[in-house]
């Protein structure tokens, strides 16, 4: 029997670090099955089609929408993002893992669908460090910058719709405790059922 792989949505306000907490857990977890969006935003500087993102012009992500490809869509920032939904559906059928590092707009459409799933917010330290890790970007103009922060402070009421909040101080130390919650959630008796009129030597709980 193959158990089913569990939905990890990671997710929070721009600049948050979210990338990079994802970035070092498929370093750890290679078995993990890291969901790439589809996105109508121009690639920045090292970013790889395929890799970071599939790259869309708007024409060919509305067709998407219309044969209803994804699992979860947004405008934002004047660009649609999206989350294709059927190599997700597969490899969690298959048993894997799957990591979706979305915004948390998609990830609350994403919870409407699919509660079941583990959703983890990640805060930065303080609103100053937020502000100085857009900066240092360099990729965004004052107004822009203003505007992720105003969008930030909207986003951050959404804690409390998520699992579990994640502080990206130290990244290491943050996919540390990524790691332990994806652990603890493997333990969690809803993933299992008990089988107590079997032979004495026979397991008392199998996965559902």
């Amino acid at each position: 029997m193959t158990v089913p792989g569990l939905l990890i949505v990671i997710s929070g306000p721009s600049g948050t670090g979210k990338g990079t907490i994802c970035k070092s857990l498929f370093q750890r977890r290679p078995d993990i099955f890291f969901s790439i969006s589809a996105t109508t935003r121009p690639p920045r500087a090292g970013e790889i089609e395929g890799v970071n993102y599939y790259f869309k012009d708007k024409k060919s992500f509305e067709e998407m929408l219309d044969r209803n490809e994804f699992l979860e869509w947004a405008m934002v920032y004047d660009n649609y993002y999206g989350t294709p939904k059927t190599p997700v559906i597969e490899a969690m059928a298959s048993g894997k893992d799957v990591v979706l590092e979305i915004d948390v707009q998609g990830a609350l459409k994403v919870r409407e669908k699919a509660p079941e799933g583990i959703y983890l917010f990640v805060v930065p330290p303080s609103l100053r460090q937020l502000r100085a890790r857009i900066e240092r970007r360099g990729t965004d103009s004052m107004e822009v910058i203003n505007k992720r922060m105003g969008k930030a402070l909207v986003e951050l009421a959404n804690l409390y719709a998520y699992n579990y909040v994640i502080v990206n101080d130290i990244v290491e130390e943050a996919v540390d405790r990524v790691e332990s919650i994806l652990k603890a959630e493997k333990c969690t008796v809803q993933r299992y059922r008990f089988v107590v009129d079997g032979e004495p030597d026979e397991p008392l709980v199998v996965p559902k």
